[in-house]
This record gives structure tokens, sequence and C-alpha cells, in this order.
């Protein structure tokens, strides 16, 4: 008889069990890898969602439990099979990632609290992260003070938490070389295969949340979010990668401020990467916003609160964002300067339908109103734009891109 794995809300259920249940439900095998218990396996074909949960490994989702050890566990798991779905049952308080991360695995560059492992071998696994439901996108981008409007004074604690997320409270060291790898709550691991080092084929993150922890005395992170740079493929869709609180408080006067740090809400794939899917996907409060390279599709794009939105290092392949929505960034479009992150620098050939922005002039955070649309000293872009604001500054200020077509919506 065939089985797959009980998740979604039969997953939620195993979460809320007690501990003494708990033990009966997960094992260690020979290898020191924890396995599945037969007891959780049903028949195909009785209503089973094919996958794994977290809870199944032991995360608790309470806010207070350190998850960590817990999705470690079922990361490794799906790798060694060669890949599989990684499912997280929404909670209220989200999943708790404490343990510091790690400088590399087995030898080889990491940089996260979580990794996707890297071993001979497993450079073609497929590995899916995915939350109950698709994330709700946009916190506040403005810091509101004591004379509110649009629903009250900015604060730090009043995020929503309508989204399935992870959360980190370890605030990485400060890592001011550009070219170094960033430390991230997620990251792949360094492994072999062609220029992009890539150690596993493709990772898919869907309806997840990913938070990293705002300093509230510097006021700004010292985590990146996600580093996928070693994974051949991603595809992400309805998910969010931001700061674990709003971008300040109006009532203790505290606002984002740049950021000496090298760090990313989401980094896709090396050099001679293949597909680069991203739909429906948002990012706030980071240095840099997205780091992107060849072969990416993105057909709507949220950036918010970052120094530098969208960042190309290169795109030999054609690249193709249809929307961006870039609200209170100071560049909203670059190209790198230097090898950051260890890319190297390229030709960049992006079709770039439509952004819609605004400016954030009068506004708070300061370091958020917009100096430059594109910003390309080095002439590296090639291809077309187009920009519309609704209200406010009528402009787009361009540094260089002598090679990208740059207009105004309507004509």
């Amino acid at each position: 008889m065939k089985y797959v794995l009980i998740a979604g809300f039969a997953a939620l259920m195993i979460c809320l069990t007690s501990q003494a249940a708990d033990k009966t439900l997960i094992k260690t095998d020979q290898q020191g890898e924890r396995a599945m218990d037969q007891q959780m396996l049903v028949p195909a074909g009785q209503g089973a969602v094919p996958g794994v949960s977290v809870c199944q490994f032991g995360a608790k989702g309470d806010g207070v439990t350190d998850d960590t050890d817990a999705i470690q566990a079922a990361i490794n798991h799906v790798s060694g099979k060669g890949g599989g779905r990684i499912l997280f049952p929404y909670t209220r308080t989200g999943y708790r990632i404490a343990r510091p991360a790690v400088e590399a695995v087995d030898g080889r560059p990491c940089r996260g609290q979580l990794y996707i492992p890297f071993k001979p071998g497993w450079d073609k696994a497929n590995i899916a992260f995915e939350g109950e439901m698709p994330c709700s996108l946009l916190y506040t981008y403005q810091v509101r003070d004591a004379t509110p409007t649009y629903g009250g004074v900015t604060e730090f604690t009043n995020m929503p938490c309508a989204n399935t997320f992870l959360f980190s409270d370890w605030k990485a060291p400060e890592e001011r070389d550009p070219t170094a790898r960033p430390w991230a709550l997620l990251a792949t691991v360094e492994g072999d295969l062609y220029a992009g080092k890539f150690g596993c084929q493709q990772v898919s993150i869907r309806n997840m949340e990913f938070r990293v922890p705002l300093d509230t005395e510097k006021m700004y992170p010292t985590t990146s979010a996600v580093n996928l740079q070693n994974a051949g493929r991603v595809n992400i869709q309805d998910s969010q990668f931001c700061l674990d609180k709003n971008i300040g408080d109006g009532k203790l006067g505290k606002e984002l401020q740049a950021n000496p740090c090298h760090v990313v809400g989401l980094m896709t794939s090396g050099d001679q990467n293949d597909d680069q899917i991203l739909r429906n996907v948002a990012v706030q409060g980071f240095r840099y916003g997205f780091v992107l390279g060849e072969h990416v599709h993105a057909d709507y794009l949220y950036v918010h609160n970052c120094e530098e939105g969208i960042v190309f290092h290169d795109s030999s392949h054609l690249s193709v964002i249809d929307f961006i929505v870039a609200q209170h960034n100071t560049r909203i479009i670059t190209t790198t300067r230097n090898k950051l992150f260890g890319h190297h620098k390229g030709v960049c050939n992006v079709s770039f339908g439509y952004v819609n922005l605004e400016a954030g002039d009068g506004t708070k955070p300061a370091v958020s109103v917009l100096q430059h649309g594109v910003y390309d000293p080095e002439n590296r872009l090639r291809g077309t734009l187009r920009w519309h604001t609704p209200w406010g500054r009528k402009e787009f200020p361009v540094e260089g891109a002598k090679n990208l077509k740059v207009s105004q919506y309507p004509d």
C-alpha cells in the first residue's frame, strides 16, 4: 500500500498533541537523522496532502520555543530523500528561530540560521517551503507621530500577525564588507555546480513570511532574510521578507536609519542559473531589497523602505519584471558597483514593465525619501521602463542608464 504524510490542518493537530505523544511521533535513524514514525502515515487517497509538516519534527510555532532544530531536521529529511514539500501550519505567534547562524557546513560557506545542506549527489534536490495561506503584503511604510491619520500612531509592536511567519531574534554580527556572504535567517549552502556554485536544484517558497530583528538602538537590521544564491532555480510566490517590528515608533521618536551593513531581503540564484520566478513578493526595511541575476520573471514586486530596492548584478539572459510597486525607497532600481555578495558584474538585459511609486517627500523615515528611480552609473542596464506616480513629486531621477529607455506613464 502506498502512503503519504499527513499535512495541512492534520499537521496542526500534531502540534497540539501532548509532549508524551510527540515522543512517539519522531524517531532517529541509524544515520542520526530524524525520520517519520510509521504511525504518522496514512493510505494515499484518503484526504491526505503530500508533504511533511515541521510539527512532525517537534516545531511548536508558539513564539517562545526555539524551533530552529526542529525545522532544520525537516529540511535535512527532505534534502536527504531528494526533495519534497515542508509545510508550516499557521499560528498567530510564529516560529521562533533563535540559534546563531553557522559560518560553514562541512567546510562549505553557509552563514544561515537555517540552511539547505549540500552533499555529493544532493545538488538535484527540489525543496519547497509552504505556509498555510497566501501572505497579506505591505506593512506601514511611514512613521506617524502623535497627530495621526491613517490608523493611528506607528509603534514598533503593532504589526499584524495575519501570515504564516518565521522570525529570528538573533542579531548577526555587522558585516560591512560588500563582497562577503550575508548572515541570513535561511541560506543555501555553497555547492559545486556551475559559476553560481549551486548546491541544490530548486528552492520554492510559497505563502511564507520571514522576519529579521530590527535593532531598536541602531535602527537598522544586521541579519538578512533569505539567501538562495546557491540554488539553481527559485520559485517564490505570495511571500514577504521584512523586519520583526515596524520601521519606527512615533511615540519614541525613532525611525529607520541608513544601514552600514550589507543585508538583503531576498537574494536569488547566482550566475548560470535557470528559471527565477517571483509572483506577488514583498521586501521591506533592508539595505538591498531584492538582489537578482538572469532568467528572472517577476509579475508583482512590492518594495518598501529599502536603500536599494531591486539590484541586478548581471543578466546576460533576458530578465522581465512586469510590475513594481515601490513606496519610499532611496533608490528603486540599481546595478552593483562591486562584487556584491561575491557576484560578478555584467551587462543587465532587463525589461521593466511599469514602476508605480511614491517618493516619500515630507514623511518619515527620512532615509526612505526617493533620490533615484534608476541608479546605473556604469550604464549596464539594457531595456525599457515606464514609471507612474499618482501624487507628489512628478519625477523619476535617473543616474547613468544610457542604455535603458525610460518614459513616464501616461505619455
